[in-house]
Parts: structure tokens; sequence; C-alpha cells
């Protein structure tokens, strides 16, 4: 989810808490909760400093090893090493409960999303991406906000935060039948269909999907009850020949590789550099395709520039990669 999700989750689940005796009775405990929850809710992303790096390595790590099992484990060690110094008479098994749910249900909703998140490290390097949920989610978001005003406005949080989630547990199973029912749709429209990726976007009825057939990829959205595929292309294989195996030898590329699972290349060789272009099939807007990732090399297969990331114009993208004219 979004950081602005990411909060108002940690305050609501800091009104949650109330419903711990311990908690309700007691307030240093429960100030301790409220700070706890907040700082859980949103310390697995703190891997969106790789950014300040560079996109490969962010692409490669981010919602990896600090949304696995181990971190799930720990990050609630680190903050009450932190906080419970400051709040010494708190019940330390209460305030450990909390964080660790905090913790926990942020890299929990997080599967939700089309990107998803390696929850299962170290015993599986695979993205868990259900596709249920946008990472930015009204619904979701404005629930939140509007509990926390009534809880500001002195309503007992003991009834509206249990109220909040069980009406959220309804809504994501809502939003599966939702999904589910597009895939059935997509697949008696695509026969074919070997794999359907099915993306929601920040509107409720509106989704996004890419399918991998047996000879080609489509690319669509998903109105309510109607299937408007956008796109077609011929799916053609990655061919294992010099320039493919060189461009895979640069980090950006090798980097989208790991994370994309569907893409169409291109090869243009111009007179002073080869181009190679992968394009992610699953983010089409506006009729394009922002994900890319792009490697200019030499003749002689040297890389001489690279990118990987969000690109919404053919300026910018010239920018990164200028390193020759063309």
């Amino acid at each position: 989810m979004d950081t602005g999700t990411h909060i108002v989750m940690g305050v609501s689940l800091g009104g949650l808490a109330f419903i711990d005796p311990v908690v309700y009775s007691h307030p240093e405990t429960a100030q301790c909760v409220l700070i706890a929850t907040i700082i859980g809710s949103q310390i697995p992303d703190i891997d969106t400093v790789l950014k300040l790096k560079d996109n490969a390595v962010y692409i490669r790590n981010h919602r990896g090893i600090t949304h696995s099992i181990p971190a799930i484990l720990l990050w609630p060690i680190f903050i009450l090493a932190i906080l419970y110094p400051l709040f010494p008479s708190a019940s330390l098994p209460h305030l450990w409960f909390w964080t660790f749910l905090a913790v926990f249900l942020h890299v929990f909703v997080d599967i939700f999303n089309a990107y998803g998140t390696q929850a299962f490290r170290p015993l599986s390097n695979q993205w868990l991406a259900l596709g249920w949920i946008n990472t930015f989610d009204p619904i979701i978001f404005g629930s939140h906000l509007f509990a926390i005003i009534l809880w500001v406005i002195d309503y007992p949080p003991q009834i509206i935060f249990p109220i909040l989630y069980l009406l959220l547990i309804g809504y994501y199973g809502c939003r599966y039948f939702i999904k589910m029912n597009i895939h059935e749709q997509i697949k008696r429209r695509i026969p074919d269909a070997e794999t359907i990726i099915i993306s929601p976007t920040v509107r409720f009825f509106q989704w996004r999907f890419a399918v991998i057939a047996k000879e080609k990829f489509y690319v669509g959205r998903a109105f309510r009850k109607n299937i408007v595929i956008y796109d077609e292309f011929v799916r053609v294989p990655l061919p294992n020949n010099a320039i493919i195996n060189a461009a895979k030898k640069d980090k950006n590329i090798s980097a989208f590789l790991s994370f994309s699972p569907i893409y169409r290349w291109e090869i243009e060789e111009g007179p002073h550099y080869i181009e190679v272009r992968f394009i992610d099939l699953r983010y089409r807007s506006n009729n394009h395709y922002p994900f890319v990732a792009i490697v200019k090399l030499s003749h002689d297969l040297e890389i001489l520039s690279s990118y990987t990331g969000w690109v919404y114009n053919k300026e910018k993208l010239q920018k990164k990669l200028e390193v020759l004219p063309g």
C-alpha cells in the first residue's frame, strides 16, 4: 500500500488495541502502543531509501528482505528497543504483540497489491502478488480516516475499529470475487491463455490485464462485465544471441528481467550504438507502457549506458541515456 494508507492503518491499529484490557486501563501502555503501531506500520518500507542509489537496486530489493519472515520477527524488537526505555512502566508483552501485529499487517496487506512482496524469504524468493487491491485504494484509506475522525471526536475505539476491520475483511472478499469473475471472462475471451495477470486500478470497477497466450501477448482493461483488448503482440521468445546476452549483463536489464513476468523486447541497431529495449506490458496507461529497461551497447557489445524505471516521455529517457549522438 502507499505511505498514507500505512499511516492511517497504524493509527487505527493503535485504536483497535483498546480492545486489550491492559492497553485500555494503562495510559502509558496505550500511548506507547499507538506510537509503536504507527512506526511498525511504516518500517518495512524503509527500503525505499534504495531509490537514492539507483532504480536497479530498488527494483531488486524493494519489498524484499525488509518484508521477509526474519524481518517481521526482528522489526518489533528493534522498535521496542528504542521505545520501551521511554515508557518503562508500559506492559512489554502487550506492547510487543501490537507492534508485531502492525509490522505483520503491513506485509500482509502488501501481498494483495499487484506489486506484491517476497514475504516468504528466505524460504522462497517468489513474489506474492495477489492483485486484489490497488496500491492506493480510496475506500480503504477513506474508511480508516473516517474511523480515526470518529475516535478523535470521542467515539469509543473499542467499537469503531472492530467494526472497521470486520467491514474491511468483507471488502477484501468482495475484491477477490470481482477479480475471479474478470479472470473467467478473460479465459472465455482468450481460450489459449496460459497466464493471466490482472491488476486493480484506483477505480473500483476498472482493472488492467495482461495475458500470455500460446502465440500472443494481449493487453486490455476490464470494466464491470466488459473486456476490452487494446493491444496484441506476437509472442517472440527472447533470443539466445550475443546482443541479448551482452544486454542481460547490465544491472538495469537484469533487475527488470528478475521483476517483470510479461514483456516484449526490441533491438535497434544504429550507426553509433545498438539499443535493446524491454517493455513491461502490465502497466499500460494512456496508450503508453511506462515501465521499461533500455541499454545502449557499442558495436563491440560494451555497455555504454542503461536505464530502468518509469518513463512517461521520450525526452526524459534520452537525457538518461545520452552518451553518444544518435
